[in-house]
């Protein structure tokens, strides 16, 4: 050993770690098979505060529109009075309906595992939007179904967004308080 290297901090025990395979080097990127995150330290803390923002009222708003606008996707041909001038659209909006509204149920239920699936709203809510054209009988529907199926297909594309940027906006204001609470503490 040099005297140089015992004069670094840790000494050996300190260089042996540094040469390990698994301890990434300066410079050098971790890979997700490199590191556990069960073993961070504020891995804890960090799973408290995303199920804090989970269980907001925020999401419980979005998760009940997304259930109200899938039901009424599903009861709409009745409403619009379409179910007699064009059966495939009604069973499609009967089914898509049933479909996100069980999206819905499931981020209310399970928020932590299926709010990621606002993707699928937002899916559904442009299938509905292009639905009277590519699933009508002749390609043609009639002007109260393209205007039911666009307008409740751009909200649920605009709850699904909002399922999305929930996880994001939470992330980034647990951060803010989270440097906030940091900065005061660090000024006491």
């Amino acid at each position: 050993m040099s005297d140089m290297q015992n004069d670094r901090p840790g000494g050996e025990e300190a260089s042996a770690a540094r040469n390990t395979p698994n301890t990434p080097q300066r410079g050098s990127t971790l890979h997700r098979g490199d590191a556990d995150m069960a073993g961070h330290p504020d891995a804890a803390e960090m799973r408290e505060r995303y199920a804090r923002v989970l269980e907001g009222p925020r999401t419980s708003v979005v998760d009940g529109l997304i259930i109200l606008c899938g039901l009424y996707t599903a009861i709409s041909p009745w409403v619009v009075h379409i179910q007699n001038v064009n059966s495939i659209m009604t069973v499609n909006n009967l089914v898509i309906g049933l479909a996100l509204a069980g999206l819905g149920i499931g981020m209310a239920l399970r928020p932590v595992q299926m709010l990621r699936l606002g993707w699928a709203v937002s899916a559904i809510g442009v299938w509905l939007i292009i639905s009277p054209w590519v699933a009508s009988l002749d390609h043609s529907a009639t002007k109260p179904l393209i205007w039911n199926n666009a307008f409740v297909g751009g909200a649920a594309v605009v709850l699904g967004l909002a399922a999305m940027g929930l996880i994001t906006a939470g992330s980034k204001r647990a951060a803010r308080s989270d440097r906030s609470g940091r900065m005061t503490t660090a000024a006491r």
